[in-house]
């Protein structure tokens, strides 16, 4: 009886050694996930469509009641409609050619939950700057494959519309988390000899010798 013998050439693999990273990324990696922990833990939103041919929107969330609070708190409410109000916008923003595409939604979502608001109010502003941020980004590509000068024109104004409206609204936050209140920093004063430092509003009436006219 003959036999056949295989026989396989091993190549002994050699374990590799596992990436010890520097002392600088292990600083970077310790400030990411402190980071990391002040952020709203709120969930991704998954995207899908029923039986029916309608879209559906729900957390990727084991727990529905856990996933509706995270959000709530990441949104800064207490408020069910709120929510479902707000997220129903951030969808019709990130609708393309009628099909709402889930990365955009997500993106949007982070925005807002980046922004870390302390009411509905800056929920609400931040919701719009990720709408406006979607919209100069779309006009931004249009910009750089515009084919005349007309299409250059107007990707070109609706781009800069938007940019200013966007730095508008992050001081608009700004102001609305200071209250409007607005300070002053004096970090030097040259005072000539004879003359007088005056720091703060000063009110000017006219009266021609610098009498009140009395």
């Amino acid at each position: 009886m003959t036999r056949k013998i295989r026989t396989t050439n091993a190549k002994v693999r050699s374990v590799a050694k596992p990436y010890e990273p520097t002392p600088g990324e292990r600083l970077l990696m310790e400030s990411h996930f402190a980071r990391q922990a002040q952020t709203p833990a709120a969930p991704r939103l998954k995207v899908s469509d029923d039986s029916s041919g309608a879209t559906e929107i729900a957390p990727d969330h084991p727990d529905p009641c856990m996933a509706q609070a995270l959000l709530m708190e990441a949104l800064a409410t207490t408020d069910d409609c709120f929510v479902v109000g707000l997220i129903g916008q951030l969808a019709d923003a990130g609708t393309r050619r009628r099909k709402l595409d889930e990365r955009e939604l997500n993106f949007m979502l982070s925005v807002v939950k980046g922004a870390k608001p302390k009411d509905q109010i800056e929920a609400m502003l931040a919701a719009q700057m990720a709408a406006v941020h979607m919209a100069t980004m779309t006009f931004a590509r249009r910009l750089a494959h515009v084919q005349n000068i007309p299409q250059q024109d107007s990707a070109e104004r609706a781009f800069n519309k938007l940019a200013r409206t966007f730095s508008a609204q992050v001081e608009a936050l700004k102001r609305y988390r200071t209250g409007g209140e607005q300070r002053v920093t004096v970090e030097h004063v040259t005072v000539n000899e004879g003359g007088q430092a005056i720091v703060g509003n000063v009110a000017h009436r006219g009266g021609g010798n610098g009498d009140d006219g009395g």
